[in-house]
């Protein structure tokens, strides 16, 4: 398994704990779903698995050094800017030269179903198309672990189609992807599902 939480869960200053505790494992390969109702926590837990938000009791347990990409749900970018940019961008910061940059960022492009669209300005993207480029722009730092928050939100159901498909085939590469959602058919496309519980607090 790549990652275990036992009994995580989190509570704001002051507050309730946000779901019942989490006892779970994950592995390479897997697409998990992360639901339950608005409000629930799917955010920050997200948060808690990027290493930026420390759980409020329970441990998270990690089998190997792992590189972990956090997808936010309303894609940003440079509005003149190229979708292959978008992507070359972040190699280059690594060290490598442009036009290595751009091979590599051409190949991503490739495998996000972008590759007709690698000089485009950003603005003109199709949110479908813009929610790929983020996916190719997160798998440039080629991590281990692709937390993905609530992608198909803002789409309709043959481009929400496309982007699930996507995120299948980025988990069966051997990438761990875990998606917030609320879509009934971005469920049905992974996995398995991991469904945060209210937590009522007690007496």
């Amino acid at each position: 398994m790549l990652i275990s939480l036992e009994r995580v869960t989190h509570a704001f200053t002051g507050g309730h704990e946000l779901f019942q505790p989490i006892t779970a494992s994950f592995a390479r390969g897997e697409m998990v779903a992360v639901t339950g109702r608005s409000g629930a926590g799917k955010s920050t837990l997200l948060a808690i698995l990027a290493g930026s938000l420390r759980p409020s009791s329970g441990e998270i347990r990690w089998s190997e050094e792992c590189r972990v990409c956090w997808i936010a749900q309303r894609p940003r970018g440079v509005p003149g800017r190229s979708a292959l940019d978008h992507v070359a961008l972040p190699v280059l910061a690594t060290g490598a030269r442009r036009l290595e940059a751009e091979r590599r960022a051409a190949e991503l492009l490739d495998r996000v179903g972008l590759s007709g669209a690698s000089s485009q300005p950003f603005e003109t993207l199709s949110g479908g198309q813009a929610q790929r480029l983020m996916l190719a722009q997160g798998l440039a730092a080629a991590p281990d672990i692709l937390l993905v928050d609530e992608p198909t939100a803002q789409l309709d159901q043959r481009t929400a189609a496309e982007v699930d498909a996507v995120l299948g085939l980025l988990a069966a590469a051997e990438l761990l992807v875990m998606v917030a959602t609320h879509s009934a058919a971005t469920r049905a496309s992974c996995s398995r599902e991991l469904t945060l519980e209210h937590h009522v607090p007690s007496e």
